[in-house]
């Protein structure tokens, strides 16, 4: 990612009823524009969004790094192990359990910094989700498209008086707390792109969470290591 020379940060808020918002932050971490991507289908939003990133690029903000809230892609089949926080390990999957959830959310719950709405297998997704994984297909030829999680990138920063965020309020209404969760996911791009921030999940090969800081805990973590492998 460095080698792009990145010096433009995106981030979206997946929403169904008021549209997606977006804010994009320069390399010092002000805001440059905000807006929200609207359409009456998945397809039509997509639509949107390669619309707004195209002019933007025609202004010159051209390798932009993007950062999306929403699962990636769904579970294909329902996971097989669970954590166990109380014994500090994995256990197989109890009857009854629906084995939704992807490795990077297990780490977010077991590691306190977020209550995930657990990602189900296809079928049973969500419109929101549904609208996550189209817009991630529509930028899969791109370098530097994240997966972001606003509510575990507050814990991480909780405390900090940095980074800094310069932003205005001209495109805060329809929805303010969505255009600010798309600022932290536009920040938390930013910060992992400049090698304060950290990556967690991926054992199940569904996709990793980007945060903007570090976790305080060792990479000897037994919840790092996803138990299939």
């Amino acid at each position: 990612m460095q080698k792009l020379e990145i010096q433009f940060f995106m981030g979206i808020d997946v929403q169904i009823k008021r549209g997606c918002p977006f804010l994009i932050l320069d390399n010092k971490a002000s805001c440059l524009s905000s807006g929200w991507l609207n359409g009456d289908s998945n397809n039509e939003i997509c639509k949107d969004l390669i619309r707004v990133i195209n002019e933007f690029e025609k202004k010159g903000i051209e390798n932009l790094a993007i950062g999306i809230d929403s699962p990636r892609i769904p579970l294909s089949s329902p996971r097989h192990h669970y954590w166990d926080g109380n014994r500090g390990h994995w256990r197989s999957r109890r009857m009854g359990e629906k084995g939704y959830g992807r490795h990077c959310e297990v780490i977010l719950k077991a590691l306190n910094l977020a209550n995930p709405q657990w990602t189900p297998t296809g079928e049973n997704c969500p419109e929101w989700m549904q609208l996550g994984f189209s817009l991630f297909d529509c930028l899969r030829k791109r370098e530097g498209v994240f997966e972001v999680f606003p509510s575990a990138s507050y814990s991480i920063l909780k405390g900090r008086s940095t980074p800094k965020v310069t932003i205005d309020f001209s495109n805060f209404v329809p929805g303010p707390k969505d255009m600010i969760d798309a600022c932290v996911s536009a920040i938390t791009v930013l910060e992992f792109i400049k090698g304060r921030g950290c990556e967690v999940g991926g054992g199940d090969d569904l996709g990793k969470i980007i945060l903007p800081g570090l976790l305080g805990v060792g990479d000897t973590h037994p919840v790092f290591r996803w138990p299939d492998k």
